[in-house]
């Protein structure tokens, strides 16, 4: 009977080791359709997968499309353990309850990531955030910004930052308010 009565996440930290040096053909996995893999800010680096079973509650089968981030997964566990949130302890994180309970929406600005480092993989230093289906990825040692549209471009193929320049300065705003309020360490060059 422990399966009644306990709450299992499966989950994965980041995308597929499927690049080395920027080529996709070379490594262990495939995150095709998504861009790239391990180690970088594309989505075959930090869209994985997430399932959640917690008995009486998730319904057997569903799914939910909202972006969440493992920074969800502490507030999430208080609640389900029925503790009070520990705000302080988790700058970023939402509790994820409301849409295991069949919700369809988080009230958050974006999803955020920050990877001020270099990566065997062959990533850059970047950084980027998710509002909406919109992305903004910034590279710190060019300073240069992408824009790419996921409804409907999944791959980031297609860079739309000359034709929605109004976005690029939305998620620029906000990117640069949440480095600012987490107190993100920016890398620059000695």
């Amino acid at each position: 009977g422990i399966a009644d009565n306990t709450i299992i996440i499966f989950t994965s930290d980041n995308g597929g080791l499927s690049t080395l040096g920027g080529k996709r053909s070379i490594g262990p996995t495939s995150c095709v359709p998504l861009r790239a893999g391990k180690g970088w800010v594309y989505e075959g680096g930090i869209r994985v997968p997430l399932i959640v079973d917690w008995p009486g509650v998730t319904k057997a089968g569903s799914t939910n499309s909202v972006p969440v981030t493992s920074t969800d997964f502490y507030p999430t566990l208080l609640a389900m353990a029925g503790l009070d949130p520990r705000p302080a302890q988790h700058l970023d994180g939402l509790s994820l309850v409301p849409l295991l309970k069949g919700g369809l929406a988080l009230e958050r600005e974006g999803v955020f990531w920050h990877y001020p480092h270099y990566h065997g993989s062959g990533s850059r230093p970047s950084a980027a955030v998710r509002a909406g289906d919109y992305k903004l990825v910034r590279w710190y040692e060019t300073g240069e910004e992408e824009l790419y549209r996921l409804g409907d471009d999944l791959s980031e193929t297609r860079e739309r930052s000359r034709e929605n320049p109004v976005e690029i300065v939305r998620l620029r705003k906000m990117l640069d308010g949440w480095l600012t309020r987490t107190g993100a360490r920016i890398p620059t060059k000695p």
